[in-house]
């Protein structure tokens, strides 16, 4: 039995952009932040907890949707939604239940294996406490944030926010393809050829591939494979653009990709 965790302050901090900007850039995956209760249950000591967040935090991506949403006229601001806890507490991009096939190698909506293949949390733990304090919550919140795009736009353009290491880590299922500079997840539901496109021109600058080695995109499964009017793209940035590895400073690489990212912003809008 595992208690439930202390409901968190913030799960999801949304930054404002123009009020009627169709534009969500989602970083679910930049933060490092882990609950002392939710710290309790997680099998490694201190200095393999620091490695692997290394290896699993999507580092300075939050810095990069900043500096992008800043480069943008005002009046075509994006708004931003990050979250603000590791997804070593709850991932909120993987179904929460069968569908997920990161199941298969322990990184569902709760990891219970790390990157490298080693026990995250004990066998048989409950993940139920960690969904209900965390991910469905998040869930809510996110869907909430798109239908304020809806509301406001009378379409949402999700640009989900990533980067990925330069070398495959163990957990992987799709190691084997390329490895471009800036991959392109896409859906075949909620990613239509222009916003591809526009995508493909906005990193011209840098090589860009599509769906290797990760596919898909983030869309709230109230929105997924029903609402077109929801438009979504994953843009996974190798990290050796603009960052040391793993989970080392930013180097000047943030700017250009950063610029993009603007550029992007501006098609879409």
């Amino acid at each position: 039995m595992h208690a439930m965790p202390e409901p968190p302050a913030v799960r999801l901090q949304l930054v404002p952009g123009a009020a009627d900007s169709p534009v969500l850039l989602h970083l679910p995956h930049s933060s490092r932040y882990l609950p002392a209760d939710v710290r309790r249950d997680i099998l490694l000591d201190d200095t393999a907890l620091e490695r692997e967040l290394d290896h699993i935090t999507d580092a300075h991506t939050d810095r990069i949707a900043a500096l992008a949403a800043d480069a943008v006229p005002a009046a075509i601001r994006p708004w931003q939604a990050l979250a603000r806890q590791s997804r070593l507490v709850i991932d909120p991009e993987r179904f929460p239940d069968e569908r997920e096939e990161m199941r298969a190698v322990g990184m569902g909506a709760v990891y219970t294996h790390t990157t490298h293949g080693e026990r995250l949390r004990a066998s048989g733990f409950d993940p139920a406490p960690l969904l209900d304090a965390y991910f469905h919550p998040y869930a809510r919140e996110m869907t909430e944030a798109v239908e304020e795009r809806l509301a406001a736009a009378g379409r949402a353009v999700l640009l989900d926010v990533h980067s990925y290491p330069t070398d495959p880590l163990p957990y992987e299922l799709h190691s084997a393809g390329p490895r471009p500079e800036v991959c392109l997840g896409t859906d075949p539901f909620h990613t239509g050829r222009q916003l591809l496109e526009q995508a493909r021109d906005a990193f011209g600058d840098f090589g860009t591939g599509t769906d290797s080695p990760f596919g898909g995109t983030y869309v709230p499964l109230t929105h997924y494979g029903r609402e077109a009017r929801v438009s979504a793209l994953m843009i996974e940035i190798r990290r050796d653009q603009y960052m040391s590895e793993p989970g080392g400073p930013a180097g000047p690489g943030v700017q250009g990709l950063a610029d993009a990212l603007a550029e992007l912003i501006r098609a879409v809008s």
